[in-house]
Formats: structure tokens, C-alpha cells, sequence
């Protein structure tokens, strides 16, 4: 009898525990890596294990008559494992023990994957990279040739020579006109442009010792040219070539002057209040006969004069008017005159200006001045709205590279110095200078044809040049600077 209850008893606890179920043949071959499972879900499962070991391991009950009479449970009727327990792998009989599964014995379960997001690529970065910056090359910085020629102390020591044209040229060779002679002296000392061609210099030292003859005791001479001809860093658009030179209409005084002086003494306008007529009580006949001396010259050029200069003396002149042709009515002018020689001989490169006209100049191209210095604007129709006019951009210097290749040479030789590379326009962006127009002051203002001129100025000259004075006053203001053709 005990041993059919015990025999009973066992087949009860075989049946009831799940640890000594028969595997499941059908289901599929066991894996060592957990499906994706939350952790929680293990651990419960794992707790209502435990919770049944006690039942089974409990000591058996003493089983009444009726209770061992009653026939076994079948297998169907096995309590199932829990349901958390389906998906986790079947124990291994052979490391099976009676104490049930306990949480250290579970294999780690594989974190679940995170969600799947798209990043938000970074913002590009808008920096420049250091090694990039320092593969490029450095753009070459434009250098303006006034600036390179107007750093010249001294002339350059080769044969002396005119390249070029003069509002775009150079000079070699140049000589220096004495700062007191024993009829001039040299004005504005501080400016170094007391330099010409030998030509020149001759010719205004015979100048100046004739003029005597005139009435006249002495000249003040103005600007010539640089130690090294070229562009000026204020002041004149031409002067380049070392063959101007600016006389002034003031006399030379008793005196010699101090350097102070030679700075500040101002120059004497030869205008009336209209600035359409010369001031008679300045404008005398030995101005006219200094002016008719230089024009007959044979390697003088041009003599230029303001347009009302320009009158009084055509006005003054009754016979032997040849001369009158080589003096121009031109802008400013008003307080000094401009003397112009032309290319001389062994000077290969320069570049002549197309003669004067063969007339006196007294005529239309005279009257055609006087229309440009008496017009009016035009009036505002009532109502218009007013324009804004944006200023114009400022053109780009003249560099080394606009003036002749010679230039070069002439900057450079007897002096230590580094010049820009060629081509450094085209390099930096900035536009080819255009060659200068033949400042030919012939016939018209404009061109010396016999139509109306529009500005009578070359291409070269038209950011720089100064408009006509309109009062005395005015005229008076800068009496030291021009901008000669």
C-alpha cells in the first residue's frame, strides 16, 4: 500500500513539474541568443517558477483510502509551463537540477535595438581650411606708377631720353634746372620737380636771360618734371616726359626767396571778376611779349593759356601773328602759362603730338571756348522729380604696365628697388588702361575740327583735369596746381 502511494505520488510530481517534461522534438532547434525580450519579461517569468518549486518539493501528504483509490491524472491534463516560458530556450537535462532555474542561470538577454533615426546631417562648414588659404596663391596688390615714380630721388643714371607720350611716359637722363639762376628762381622746392630733358633745360635757361629784353626781370619757374619723368602723385596729368615746364605770370622779385617762401607766395591770376576777360590792371604788353618770345621758339610746341589770355592777345596783335598759332586756349591757365617742347632728336619711343593748325586760333575754335565757358545748365522742367545720381567709381590707377616697357628700366636702374611683377593690371582685376588721346589742342577746343567741342580734354586727363574757373575768387584758390594737357 505505501508503495503504490508513493509510486502515485511520484508520477503526480513527474507530471506536475515542468523541469522533467519530455523536450519537444518538433520545436525548433534551441539558439544561444535570446529574441529580442525585455528583461521584466524574463524576471516574471523566472518568479512564477519559483513559486511553484515548494508544491513540488513539499513532503508528501498522507494520503487518505479514497485518494489512493483514485486513478492517476492523465498527461493531458499537466499544468502547462508559464507563458512567458514559450519563448526561451528548453533546459538541458543534463545540467538540470530539482531547485528551479534561478535568475543568474538566465543568459543575458540581447538589448533591444533603438530606433531608427535619421541625423540630422551637420551644417556645413562655412570656414575657410588653413591649408586651403595657404595653397592659394596671393593676389598681387596694384601698385599706382605714381606712386613708384614719385619715390624717385634722383634721375636715372643712362643717356637722356623722352619714352612715351607725355601724360603717359618716363624720362632717362633727366637734369636738373639750378634752383636760382641769374634770372629765375624755382618755386614749390618741396615737390622734387625741378627735373627735365637737357632740351628743356637749355631752352628755359635762354629763356630767362632774354626776357630782359621784354621788360621783364626774371621768370619764377613752376613744375617741370620728376627725377624720372612719369605720373605725379597730384598735381598735372601730363609732365611726364621731362619736355613741360609751367612759367608763372608773376615776375621774378628783387630778392631771392626763402624756401619758405617759394611754398607759400601765391601765384597771380591775370582774370577779371567775369573769369571771360584778363584784369587790366595785371595784364600788361610785357606779358604779351614774353608769351610772343617762347612760341617763337622753333622747338616750342605749345604755349598754353587760358581762353581769355588766349583773347587779349589776338586782340593785342595786329601784325606778325605766325606765333599765335602754337598758343592754346585750355583749361586753368590763368596764372601761369605752359611751355611744351617737342620729342628731341635720339629720344626712340616718344611719341609726337599732331602739329597746330596752320591759322591763328582767333576764330571759331576761340568762340567755340567761350560757348563751353558762358553755358548754362539747362532748367528743371516744374514738377520733375529730382534724380539721384550715384557717384561714378573711381578709376583704377595707372600702373606700371600702362606706361611704355622702358619704364621699367628707368624706375629701376641705380636704385634698389622691387618693382610689381609684369601684368599685375591683368592680374588684379583692374581694367587696361586705355593709350591717352593725342592732346593735339589743334583747330576746337575738342579736336581742332571745326565742331562744337564737348570737353576739350583727352581720355587720360578726364578724372583729373578742373573745370574753368567761374570767379576771380574762385581762380585764387589754387593757384599752384594744374592739370596741363
Amino acid at each position: 500500500m505505501r508503495s503504490g502511494t508513493t509510486a502515485a505520488f511520484l508520477l503526480t510530481a513527474y507530471l506536475a513539474w515542468p523541469a522533467f517534461a519530455e523536450p519537444d522534438t518538433s520545436a525548433p532547434a534551441p539558439v544561444n541568443v535570446l529574441p529580442a525580450q525585455s528583461a521584466a519579461a524574463a524576471a516574471a517569468a523566472a518568479a512564477k517558477a519559483a513559486k511553484t518549486a515548494p508544491a513540488a518539493t513539499a513532503p508528501p501528504q498522507t494520503e487518505t483510502p479514497q485518494q489512493a483509490a483514485a486513478p492517476a491524472e492523465p498527461a493531458s491534463n499537466a499544468v502547462a509551463p508559464p507563458a512567458a516560458a514559450v519563448d526561451e530556450a528548453p533546459a538541458d537535462p543534463a545540467t538540470s537540477t530539482d531547485t528551479p532555474p534561478q535568475a543568474a542561470t538566465i543568459p543575458a538577454p540581447v538589448p533591444a535595438t533603438p530606433p531608427t533615426t535619421t541625423a540630422k546631417a551637420p551644417a556645413e562648414d562655412t570656414k575657410t581650411d588653413p591649408a586651403t588659404v595657404a595653397s592659394e596663391p596671393a593676389k598681387p596688390k596694384l601698385v599706382a606708377a605714381k606712386t613708384l615714380f614719385g619715390a624717385a630721388k634722383d634721375a636715372a643714371p643712362l643717356a637722356a631720353r623722352a619714352i612715351g607720350t607725355y601724360a603717359r611716359g618716363c624720362l632717362a637722363g633727366a637734369k636738373p634746372l639750378a634752383v636760382d639762376g641769374p634770372n629765375w628762381q624755382a618755386m614749390r622746392l618741396s615737390r622734387n620737380r625741378t627735373w627735365g630733358h637737357p632740351d628743356l633745360i637749355a631752352l628755359l635757361e635762354r629763356f630767362a636771360a632774354e626776357v630782359k629784353d621784354d621788360g621783364w626781370p626774371g621768370l619764377l619757374v613752376g613744375d617741370l618734371s620728376q627725377p624720372r619723368g612719369g605720373p605725379m602723385l597730384t598735381g598735372h596729368a601730363s609732365h611726364q616726359l621731362g619736355l613741360d615746364a609751367d612759367i608763372w605770370f608773376t615776375p621774378m622779385p628783387d630778392h631771392r626767396l626763402s624756401r619758405k617762401e617759394r611754398e607759400n607766395l601765391s601765384a597771380t591770376s591775370m582774370l577779371a571778376g567775369d573769369s571771360l576777360s584778363v584784369d587790366p590792371k595785371v595784364w600788361t604788353d610785357s606779358r604779351t611779349k614774353i608769351i610772343k618770345r617762347v612760341a617763337s621758339y622753333p622747338k616750342v610746341e605749345r604755349v598754353l593759356v587760358h581762353p581769355a589770355i588766349k583773347k587779349a592777345l589776338c586782340d593785342a596783335v595786329c601784325t606778325d601773328r605766325a606765333w599765335l598759332n602754337k598758343v592754346r586756349p585750355y583749361w586753368g591757365h590763368f596764372y601761369h602759362f605752359h611751355v611744351r617742347i617737342g620729342c628731341p632728336a635720339g629720344s626712340q619711343g616718344c611719341k609726337p603730338q599732331a602739329p597746330v593748325p596752320g591759322d591763328d586760333g582767333c576764330g571759331k575754335e576761340l568762340d567755340d571756348w567761350f560757348k563751353l565757358l558762358t553755358r548754362k545748365p539747362k532748367p528743371k522742367p516744374p514738377g520733375e522729380p529730382k534724380v539721384v545720381v550715384k557717384p561714378a567709381k573711381p578709376k583704377p590707377p595707372m600702373t606700371l604696365d600702362d606706361l611704355p616697357q622702358e619704364c621699367r628700366m628707368v624706375l629701376a636702374t641705380g636704385r634698389d628697388i622691387e618693382l610689381p611683377p609684369p601684368a599685375v593690371a591683368a592680374t588684379s582685376g583692374a581694367p587696361k588702361a586705355k593709350p591717352a588721346a593725342k592732346a593735339s589742342v589743334t583747330g576746337s577746343p575738342a579736336s581742332g575740327s571745326a565742331k562744337a567741342p564737348a570737353k576739350p580734354k583727352p581720355a587720360a586727363q578726364k578724372a583729373t583735369d578742373p573745370k574753368p574757373a567761374t570767379t576771380k575768387a574762385a581762380a585764387a584758390k589754387t593757384p599752384a596746381k594744374s592739370d596741363d594737357q
